[in-house]
């Protein structure tokens, strides 16, 4: 079934004014391979919309709008380990947290991270020293051209920091359909990043580490539902290690770390308080007040202002650090503007 002029706007974190002019939402594989067959996909552009939470909306998004709403989830118990098949439709935080509370390890550090399972590998989230690359096993996707399914190992993802497969030579060619991800009873908790581990007791459960993500989160980050947000709108820049050195001398208590492929990671929001921009507005948008890497919605507004506040931001950390901020929000249809906007 094929809905129009839908309204988007409260599908998507960042609460931006959308009306989509062609809406489909399939409810399990028959109906995804019944909308190629039809001819629905290749009629003008097409956009993939999961949870909304990594995405910036235009007004009017033309063409087709396709929302995979596969939502089973079940165990297949190995011994002490688990494979988890999950729909695309699956909200990723209820997953994370249904599974830590039945004593499960493997997604306990990704909690309360919005949107749905499909859109997981994509942007190959991450937190706290964890991404989506640790727990999976595999995704099955359709290939929008002749409807074709096709399962792919993690090792066929070509993932990375924010980065994958789907983001670059699949992109807009396919949709997931479902993940498989990996579990176990005998893991252990990963606490090495940020504050977790003086948060928890020596010996913690799943269902612990989950809540202090969820603790840590809350504190720094403002719930879509009250404050419209994408969550992180930036990724954090990574350096070599001479640039990084360079940059620990004139800033000795600058947050960094190493990563096992070589370079180092600097933390953007970091970065962009130092340019005295947190708390910072600029007409509908600005700069959270406790987390200066979450670009918030105060309402009214439009994506172009989004994302020209964005390239201010950009800018100023540009000007005092030499680095360059990326983008972590995709953009969805034709969006016109100039990202390369100074501070005002």
């Amino acid at each position: 079934m094929i809905e129009h002029n839908v309204d988007l706007s409260a599908s998507n974190t960042l609460g931006l004014a959308c009306i989509a002019e062609r809406v489909a939402t399939p409810r399990c594989r028959a109906a995804l391979s019944a909308l190629v067959r039809d001819g629905h996909t290749g009629r003008g552009p097409l956009t993939l919309l999961s949870g909304g939470s990594n995405l910036i909306l235009p007004e009017r998004l033309p063409g087709l709008t396709l929302r995979p709403a596969m939502t089973q989830w079940w165990l297949e118990p190995r011994g002490n380990d688990a494979y988890v098949h999950v729909g695309a439709g699956v909200n990723w935080h209820g997953l994370v947290m249904a599974l830590a509370e039945r004593g499960w390890w493997g997604l306990e550090n990704l909690a309360l991270i919005p949107g749905h399972c499909g859109a997981a590998p994509v942007q190959n989230i991450g937190a706290y020293g964890v991404e989506l690359a640790d727990a999976l096993e595999s995704l099955t996707l359709m290939h929008l051209d002749d409807g074709r399914f096709q399962r792919l190992g993690v090792d066929e993802c070509d993932f990375g920091y924010r980065e994958s497969l789907f983001k670059t030579e699949l992109d807009g060619r396919v949709v997931i359909t479902d993940l498989t991800l990996r579990v176990s009873r005998a893991g252990r908790a990963r606490l090495g990043y940020g504050d977790l581990a003086s948060r928890l007791s020596p010996a913690p459960t799943p269902w612990q580490v989950a809540e202090a993500v969820c603790a840590v989160r809350r504190e720094k980050l403002p719930d879509p539902a009250e404050l419209g947000n994408a969550g992180s709108f930036f990724k954090n820049p990574v350096v070599d290690g001479s640039r990084a050195q360079a940059l620990r001398q004139a800033h000795p208590d600058m947050p960094h770390f190493a990563l096992a492929e070589g370079g180092v990671k600097l933390a953007a929001g970091w970065l962009i308080d130092q340019c005295g921009l947190k708390g910072w507005r600029s007409g509908h948008f600005g700069v959270h007040e406790r987390q200066a890497l979450v670009i918030v919605h105060h309402g009214g507004g439009s994506a172009q202002e989004l994302l020209a506040v964005a390239a201010q931001v950009a800018a100023r950390v540009r000007d005092r650090f030499d680095i360059e901020l990326e983008r972590e929000p995709r953009l969805a249809g034709m969006l016109d503007v100039d990202e390369r906007a100074s501070l005002a």
